[in-house]
């Protein structure tokens, strides 16, 4: 989800040379049949919006034509810094980060959920041994959050904070899976800096190159991690944020004067 530019699409190209069958979905359409035109045996394409109601249909169609899905990976996502606090910028990045985000990885993990129409028994959460004994097959959801979601970000606000809300909803969704024995992986992708229009102009530290972060991105899609923090500087970095008072990070010098 998010396949027609920036980084959706860089790592749709890295999975599609690797051989994995994708369902590529964006609102651009013409930008998807590119890469279905590269890869004809590989990719098939759907128009999907997530901030429109019709999305999760429109997901559901992708993955018929797919013939299934086996990893739910969603990139779409917008930001911009917003020192002037513009409510068209902060509504529509809530709608698509907060919104469109729950709209699809909840569909995501619905489908994973039903995968297998076997009923789970009222006593099977109790013990791990129980859900082995299921042995349901689940699925692979894996985002793209960001390490804005660890602290609210001055220049950037609805975008730090949608960023949250992603860690917190997938780390339910992980205890959900868990508790229902659903065999649902989950793995949240938290980025650093990417040098992207997002922080065009910004004095933000240690800006990461998108091709590289793509294939970092691919790496944990295959490893299955709970979290990945991308790079090892920026694991550092949000350790260190961490362990700062609210009176030190509110007087850091993030945001550019007027």
């Amino acid at each position: 989800m998010g396949a027609s530019s920036g980084m959706g699409r860089e790592v749709a190209r890295l999975l599609l040379a690797k051989g994995w069958h994708v369902g590529l979905a964006a609102r651009r359409k013409n930008a998807l049949d590119e890469l279905c035109n590269e890869y004809p045996q590989l990719a098939v394409s759907e128009q999907v919006d997530v901030t429109k109601p019709d999305a999760e249909e429109r997901l559901h169609a992708l993955i018929d034509r797919l013939g299934g899905m086996d990893v739910y990976v969603h990139m779409s996502g917008i930001g911009k810094q917003n020192l002037e606090l513009e409510s068209d910028i902060e509504l529509a990045t809530v709608d698509t980060n907060g919104l469109g985000f729950t709209r699809l990885v909840g569909a995501a993990f619905r489908y994973f959920r039903d995968k297998n129409h076997d009923e789970i028994g009222e006593n099977a959460q109790k013990t791990s041994e129980k859900c082995k004994k299921l042995g349901r097959k689940g699925g692979h959801i894996v985002a793209i959050s960001s390490i804005a979601g660890t602290k609210g970000l001055g220049p950037a606000p609805s975008y730090s904070a949608t960023k949250a809300f992603q860690n917190t909803y997938l780390e339910a969704l992980e205890q959900l899976s868990t508790n229902l024995c659903l065999d649902i992986s989950i793995t949240d992708i938290r980025p650093g800096f990417v040098d992207t229009p997002l922080i065009e102009g910004s004095n933000f530290p240690l800006k990461l190159n998108a091709q590289s972060v793509a294939h970092q991105i691919v790496n944990a899609i295959e490893k299955k991690p709970h979290i990945r923090i991308i790079d090892w500087r920026y694991r550092l970095l949000v350790a260190g944020w961490r362990l700062l008072p609210r009176w030190v990070w509110r007087r850091l010098p993030l945001c550019r004067p007027y």
